[in-house]
């Protein structure tokens, strides 16, 4: 049996793109979040790892639930990410950690154009396309 990999993303979706986050660690572009730590729910760990990685709070009651993604985590073996995905309007400017080397809107042929794709991602890029918010 795989492992599991407890996780929470931040869906932000702008001109019908998805805001990614390039990790330097992984040299791939991901949803903004990460990894649930114990006694944390899902929403609080997305609130803390979006606040260490992009430098802004983002209110409880501006996260909605949006969609459950399980898919193999980038780069590891015989570990599955659960990943529970927070849909939000950004309004803040975020400013990416040292963690994080970028940030930018994608389109999902522009991000199938990169040398890394991470499945999860594009498992969030269909799930956005069948509910028409983007292209």
């Amino acid at each position: 049996m795989k492992k599991e990999l407890h996780c929470a993303g931040l869906i932000v979706v702008k001109d019908r793109q998805l805001l990614l986050a390039f990790s330097n660690n992984k040299q791939a572009w991901y949803l903004p979040g990460g990894k649930v730590d114990a006694g944390e729910t899902a929403v609080n760990g997305l609130q803390r790892e979006v606040a260490e990685e992009l430098n802004i709070h983002i209110p409880l009651d501006e996260l909605q639930w949006y969609h459950h993604i399980s898919a193999p985590a980038f780069g590891e073996n015989a570990l599955q990410m659960q990943q529970d995905c927070f849909i939000h309007q950004l309004t803040q400017t975020p400013v990416p950690s040292s963690e994080i080397g970028a940030v930018k809107y994608f389109s999902l042929a522009d991000y199938k154009k990169e040398p890394q794709q991470v499945p999860g991602v594009l498992i969030a890029f269909e799930k956005l396309r069948e509910d028409g918010l983007v292209d």
